[in-house]
């Protein structure tokens, strides 16, 4: 048996470094150990040096686990970006024998993706002597690399004998943190619930950097600025070859803590093929900043030069909450009419970025994978909405799980996904992924119970279980019009690229499907010309002088407009001409396989750092690739209706755009044009540039979303009818 309790001046005994070992320390067997007896290990965490990278970066974010038999005892905090990290925490452990040593475990932390082990180590309690503090040296290994340098942690521990009162003190201590584990499973504990649910919204507009230290060789910067708030991570485009650059980017953080926090800034200037220079930093204290008004700061860049002007906005928190199944906002007569007066169209311009409600009831789930040794998970359930991302409890040893919780969320673009995952907990290590879903907020049924095929992380074919979800989604059509045409909110956690060359090859061709489509219409227009069908000649040289004679420029969205609505005609009549697109599905499925490969071949070869350079620039051109090709699909695919909302949407504007092009003349519209582009600055100094053409095409999902957003059909043994069915025979 085991007990521990987080030091927090109880056991805050002196320590006398009278004696170091290394590892295991000078064998104590002269000492006779009263077992079977209760023991009292008090552990100081001192610092780690020269621990491994982990990072891109070339830095880590470690932190430290401590177990005994199997179970962990005792987690430190996280160390953010360094490699020789002082924690200086104190943990108070009981035992009650000493045969079982205490393993150190030390991983680099990935908020939301797999923690990475950084080495572990163990300590012999047999070989401590009693009531004497000691330094201990832990050189940290890889079992499976036992050559790898990985770094040491440095310890100080006292092992002393304990009995009486003092022991039942310490056990009243410990049964307050086990007893928080065992009742992890049936209800959401106040910690969970604090670490997952802000408080606030932090809006930042980085708007420009002014004189920044020259790192390049021609006197000039290729600067970028990354931002960090607790494990909330942002990095702003790159400026080339400027040392007063203009960024105009916003993006928001979320506020835990009442008090505030201290958002950390750092600016660099990017080089291919070598580590970033770093240009200087600076902090941000949001303790010190009123809420509900706007802060323009203009930072000093520390450690280099230049400054940094930013726009800082604290708002009350958005709409985020967890209950259970029982305590449902959509049920209440009174709370459903609040939340629908609050979007409704009467209220278009009440909080423009407030554009709907989501309620997310998760249910159960149902044959999931075994992910233990005992055939068995412990399953829990993470719920992402762009970047708000909360958790479910973790039901134990079941692959049947029944969560009944219900979550909501403040919808700020109604183009959207919801992701729901379901991972298996476990403490040796991070948790191993289950299966996932992904569904557009256009695409749910309102109130609807429905029972998702799980997929894998691509998102490409199915894995093992369904999980059952009920979805509403109440939202303000006008309102969420006008968002599709500012730009989209970045996510802030998202893997970074690797090269791939399945997925180069199909990048490149999906890029040369759209570029075939142009090339054919070439082809096309060029047989007319040389009279191969004379009809066909005949027909095209008529229609092009009753063209040109009578062409007006609100013809180009008029033709657009009978295009859209010719296509949308061939659906409601069932002549659907939106195939399934299987060469799409193909190269998905082909590139999980190449992936599979790729994760095991990284295992053998490590990083590649001497085709780093050339690594980038396929990277930069596999990724060139797949913009150029998810935008000529956006193109097709608003045509095509495969999100009827933005369909409808076109429709509206291209009719606007027909009737004022229509009866105002060209030339008004461009001097109206021209007056808005060269007064925008002028009227509002910080505006932030942006394309409405291309916000609204990044809101139409591309082919490869679209097979992704797909619904795999359900078993027919997972249907709720043929469940009850089977309950009552």
């Amino acid at each position: 048996m085991l007990y521990s309790c987080k030091l927090k001046g109880a056991c805050n005994l002196p320590v006398i470094y009278n004696k170091k070992i290394n590892t295991a320390g000078t064998s104590n067997a002269d000492v006779p150990l009263a077992e079977p007896g209760m023991y009292q290990l008090d552990i100081t965490l001192r610092r780690g040096q020269s621990l491994a990278a982990r990072d891109r970066g070339g830095t880590s974010d470690p932190y430290v686990k401590f177990k005994i038999g199997r179970k962990e005892v005792f987690r430190s905090k996280i160390i953010h970006k360094n490699l020789n990290p002082v924690w200086e925490e104190k943990a108070c452990l009981l035992v009650d024998h000493l045969r079982e040593p205490l393993y150190i475990k030390v991983f680099d932390y990935d908020f939301g993706l797999q923690d990475d082990f950084m080495g572990s180590a163990f300590l012999d309690l047999t070989q401590l002597e009693l009531n004497r503090p000691t330094d201990v040296t832990l050189t940290l290994k890889d079992p499976h690399y036992p050559d790898h340098d990985l770094g040491i942690i440095l310890l100080s521990v006292v092992l002393t004998p304990k009995e009486g009162e003092h022991v039942t003190m310490l056990m009243r201590k410990s049964w307050k943190r086990s007893s928080k584990f065992q009742t992890q499973s049936l209800r959401l504990s106040d910690v969970h619930r604090k670490s997952h649910l802000w408080r606030g919204i932090v809006s930042i507009t980085l708007i420009e950097g002014r004189d920044l230290k020259a790192m390049d060789s021609n006197g000039l910067s290729d600067p970028y600025v990354k931002f960090r708030l607790g494990h909330q991570k942002y990095k702003s485009k790159i400026m080339p070859k400027t040392l007063n650059p203009q960024w105009r980017e916003q993006f928001d953080f979320h506020l835990y803590e009442e008090r505030g926090g201290i958002i950390d800034i750092t600016a660099w200037d990017k080089d291919a093929g070598k580590r970033d220079d770093f240009i200087g930093r600076c902090q941000i204290d949001l303790s010190a900043l009123s809420r509900e008004q706007t802060h323009k700061l203009e930072l000093q860049l520390e450690e280099g030069e230049g400054h940094l002007v930013l726009l800082v906005t604290l708002t009350a928190s958005a709409t985020v909450s967890i209950s259970d199944l029982s305590v449902n906002s959509l049920e209440d007569q009174k709370e459903r009419e609040e939340i629908l007066k609050r979007y409704s169209p009467l209220r278009i311009f009440h909080n423009l970025k407030d554009v709907g409600f989501l309620q997310v009831k998760v249910i159960r789930a149902e044959g999931l994978m075994a992910a233990d040794v005992t055939g068995k998970s412990d399953p829990f359930c993470v719920v992402e909405l762009n970047n708000d991302r909360l958790l479910t409890h973790t039901v134990y040893k079941n692959l049947n799980p029944e969560w009944n919780k219900v979550f909501t969320f403040n919808i700020k673009d109604i183009h959207s996904v919801l992701e729901v995952t379901v991972y298996d907990e476990d403490r040796d290590r991070s948790a191993d992924f289950l299966g996932k879903v992904a569904i557009p907020l256009l695409s749910i049924q309102n109130g609807e119970q429905k029972a998702y095929v799980l997929k894998n992380k691509q998102l490409t074919g199915p894995t093992k279980g369904v999980i059952y979800l009920e979805i509403d989604v109440i939202f303000n059509a006008v309102k969420a019009s006008l968002r599709t045409l500012i730009p989209k909110e970045q996510k802030y956690i998202e893997e970074e690229n690797r090269l791939s060359k399945q997925l180069l090859l199909r990048n490149f061709i999906r890029t040369k499907r759209c570029v075939m489509v142009l090339v054919n219409a070439a082809y096309y227009v060029n047989s007319c010309f040389d009279w191969d069908s004379p009809p066909r000649s005949l027909a095209a040289f008529v229609l092009f002088l009753f063209v040109v004679w009578n062409f007006e420029l609100y013809m180009i969205p008029l033709v657009l407009l009978l295009l859209l609505t010719w296509n949308y005609f061939l659906i409601i009549s069932g002549k659907d001409n939106r195939q399934r697109d299987t060469v799409v599905e193909d190269m998905l499925e082909d590139e999980e396989e190449d992936d599979d490969k790729d994760d095991k071949d990284s295992e053998k070869k490590g990083f590649i750092n001497k085709i780093y350079a050339i690594q980038e620039v396929c990277i930069s051109v596999q990724n060139i690739l797949d913009e150029v090709a998810s935008f000529g699909e956006r193109i097709k695919n608003t045509f095509n209706w495969t999100v009827p909302f933005l369909s409808w949407l076109a429709i509206v504007a291209l009719c606007a755009f027909t009737v004022i092009l229509y009866f105002i003349p060209l030339r008004y519209i461009v001097l109206v044009w021209g007056i808005n582009k060269f007064t925008k600055k002028l009227r509002n100094p910080y505006a932030i540039d942006n394309n409405e053409l291309l916000d609204f095409l990044s809101r139409v999902p591309s082919d490869v979303q679209v097979v992704q957003y797909q619904e795999l059909k359900p078993d027919p043994s997972h249907s709720p009818c043929k469940r009850k069915k089977n309950n009552l025979g």
